[in-house]
């Protein structure tokens, strides 16, 4: 998976999926769940808004492995 060859390098990546499980099998360390499969950043500008700026918090936190984060609605 590409985002876990970035983080080997010292990238940090945020992995927006509406299926985190799945993120979590394959190893994303920073996961934000998405509304839904066919639109995970969501169907409005504010739901967009909402969940790239959880991904960029993420992306300044130190996390443990798999670290699943939700939006708050």
């Amino acid at each position: 998976m590409l985002a876990k060859e970035i983080e080997r390098e010292g990238i940090p990546v945020a992995y927006v999926t509406s299926l985190p499980t799945v993120a979590t099998m394959i190893g994303a360390n920073r996961i934000v769940r998405g509304p839904a499969i066919t639109h995970p950043f969501g169907l409005d500008e504010d739901e967009r808004r909402k969940i790239v700026e959880r991904a960029l918090e993420m992306l300044e936190a130190d996390v443990e492995a798999n670290t699943v984060w939700e939006v708050e609605k």
